[in-house]
């Protein structure tokens, strides 16, 4: 039976923007959704994905985007799947966008781990923009120029972000926590201009000098011309070394008297995969497209509103960064958090929302495990009144990690949980202020993105596991990538699955609800488990796995095995516990009464620690690979890249149990 958690009050359905862009679809198409009806989103939703042009016009003019010329056509043609154009005619620019504000309202406070923090007001913000802009503008950087940035999340970045694109150049970071090959990887297929940086940053108590790592970088890039150095954890930074560099603190301040005006096609941003399995996608990404997905997805869907302070633990690295900038256009208050969020102690993240108060929170699947891992409870020891939203991403939620949301942290709240991925920077499946939240399901499909669950044979299927896929264009998906001929790895990455229609396969296995609308996540199709030809997504076990109060987190994977595939567990135990014969045993009790016995793993072996991506993401992948003997690649994209060292080291031990 499926668990209701919340339902929204009337007085929250009657002042959310979700309600409002029903009221003004109404008007403009004459439709009749009645926004009180329990199944008015749904009404909502088949209208959007069935009149995909005037939805998207509709959105356009709710959302009131800024354009000196608008388009004359939504999309020239979607039967053009890739290559459709969007929003065909119009000039608009990404920042001037994000920048409507000029006044004294703070725009964002960024704090840094060890207590120091910055306060911009949206006036202050407009000119530091502006004071990268000049600089960049004065080096040659204009309308498709790249720029780059190797950055913690720092008031900085943001600047450095608005002032690129204020001059209609194409923007790209990752946050200092990537080492250098990896950097290079990114940035060298970019051939950038120009890099923003730091000199150091702060994390877990100690500090890192990184303009040695940035000198490396900039060797390796014979494109990049200047080098702007952020003083950020020593006020006179030694760049001599760098001839083309000059300090952030030198630029002044200059009022942004430009927006260059760009087609809507424009690159924006160049956003990366993760690059666990080679060398990352270069995903270029349009300007209007990028902006109206991003505030659909925070007004209408977040129901984001000026009065709001906004916050996601996040970095440059992750496409949620880019989601965050996006607020401004709101006119809310961003806090950036730059550091380890449990670090002094787990509470780290709860005194920002209460001293700040904080309406939305963002954060990763793996955050709230680590939590829950802790037994801790945050309503017990925060106010958290200001606290209205919590959106989750990154990975799949347990049912269990829904309800320990609602028991230990706020009752009642929006429980916001979303995915997409960086290829569309957004989401496919979202939340919506005016439906329930179900434990373990995303409550709905985002509006416009006519997503489905396919079986193998490319049938939409209800109640059970298949693969998320888009049946239409959407205006975020990859104008191209780069360095890519004849889009072939375009087409490789999204449309070779399903031969039948084409359709965007985006790698998730997830189940289509036919009861709620909700989707459920199962985790990503390329690690689908395959025991005795049984498909089977790895959240299933870790959903029951990190029930278990000894279990910190987890990682199953398959392994090649006498003519089939075994499911060999790995657990990271929480404090103070040992992985004992008796837990095994219990474990696999549990695996097998709720799952099933294709479920229950041959092996479970204790490791020190599981391997993520810099987007949170468990690496399954690289695991799998050494598990089944093969090698893995660009260990630098992974946040903890020495955490592969035990898999390796077991390996031969675990070929003889």
């Amino acid at each position: 039976m499926t668990l209701t958690l919340w339902r929204p009050s009337e007085e929250v359905v009657e002042k959310a923007n979700m309600t409002k862009f029903m009221e003004y679809v109404n008007q403009r198409e004459a439709v009749d959704i009645d926004p009180f009806n329990h199944r008015a989103y749904f009404q909502l939703y088949d209208w959007s994905v069935n009149y995909i042009e005037a939805f998207w016009h509709d959105v356009w003019d709710f959302v009131e985007i800024k354009a000196s010329q608008k388009f004359s056509k939504v999309v020239d043609d979607l039967s053009k799947f890739p290559g459709a154009s969007w929003f065909v005619g119009a000039k608009l620019n990404f920042a001037e966008n994000l920048l409507r504000r000029r006044d004294g309202k703070t725009a964002l406070v960024a704090v840094r781990e060890d207590g120091f923090f910055k306060k911009l007001t949206y006036l202050d913000l407009h000119r530091e923009a502006g004071a990268v802009a000049e600089f960049l503008r004065e080096v040659g950087v204009g309308v498709g120029d790249r720029v780059c940035g190797y950055l913690p999340n720092t008031a900085e970045a943001c600047a450095g972000m608005l002032g690129t694109t204020a001059l209609g150049a194409s923007w790209s970071s990752t946050g200092t926590e990537i080492g250098v090959e990896a950097a290079v990887d990114r940035f060298g297929q970019l051939n950038p201009k120009a890099i923003l940086t730091v000199d150091g940053y702060v994390y877990r108590g100690k500090t890192f000098n990184v303009l040695e790592r940035v000198e490396r970088i900039v060797r390796n890039i014979p494109s990049i011309e200047a080098v702007i150095v952020v003083p950020y954890v020593d006020e006179n930074p030694a760049i001599k070394e760098m001839d083309n560099a000059v300090l952030y603190t030198d630029l002044g301040k200059h009022d942004l008297v430009k927006y260059e005006q760009v087609p809507s096609s424009t690159p924006v941003y160049i956003m990366f995969s993760s690059g666990t399995t080679g060398k990352p996608k270069s995903m270029v990404q349009s300007t209007a497209g990028v902006l109206i997905n991003h505030l659909k997805e925070l007004i209408i869907h977040s129901d984001l509103k000026p009065e709001d302070t906004i916050t996601y633990i996040t970095s440059p690295s992750w496409m949620m960064w880019n989601w965050l900038m996006s607020s401004l256009a709101v006119g809310a208050t961003l806090l950036l958090y730059d550091g380890d969020p449990n670090y002094p102690d787990w509470k780290t993240m709860w005194r920002l929302v209460d001293q700040f108060e904080v309406s939305v929170f963002g954060c990763s699947a793996s955050y709230i495990n680590h939590l829950r891992s802790l037994s801790v409870s945050p309503r017990s020891s925060f106010d958290l009144s200001s606290l209205r939203e919590i959106s989750q991403t990154g990975s799949p939620l347990s049912a269990d990690g829904f309800k320990w949301v609602y028991e230990e942290v706020k009752k009642d709240h929006h429980f916001n949980s979303i995915s997409g991925g960086t290829d569309i920077n957004g989401c496919f499946a979202i939340g919506s202020p005016i439906l329930p939240v179900y434990a373990g399901q995303l409550q709905s499909p985002g509006l416009g993105m006519k997503v489905k669950c396919y079986d193998e044979e490319a049938n939409p299927i209800y109640d059970r596991e298949g693969e998320l896929v888009c049946e239409a264009p959407a205006p975020s998906m990859p104008l191209y990538f780069l360095n890519d001929p004849d889009n072939a790895k375009y087409l490789e990455t999204y449309f070779s699955f399903y031969t039948k229609k084409r359709v965007w396969r985006h790698g998730d296995y997830v189940v289509f609800h036919s009861d709620t609308g909700g989707i459920t996540f199962l985790g990503r199709s390329d690690a689908v488990l395959k025991p005795s030809g049984v498909r089977i997504g790895t959240a299933e076990i870790y959903s029951i796995v990190e029930q278990f109060k000894e279990v910190a987190d987890s990682l199953v994977v398959g392994q090649n095995w006498r003519g089939d595939q075994r499911l060999v567990l790995f657990v990271k135990m929480a404090e103070g516990y040992k992985l004992t014969e008796e837990l095994k045993e219990r474990i696999k009790k549990q695996l097998r009464e709720k799952a099933s016995p294709r479920h229950v793993p041959a092996v479970i072996m204790e490791t020190p620690d599981i391997p993520y991506t810099f987007n949170m993401k468990k690496v399954e992948v690289a695991v799998s690979n050494i598990i089944n003997g093969r090698k893995v690649v660009n260990r630098d994209a992974i946040r903890n890249p020495e955490s592969l060292d035990f898999f390796e080291k077991v390996l031969p031990m675990l070929e003889r149990m």
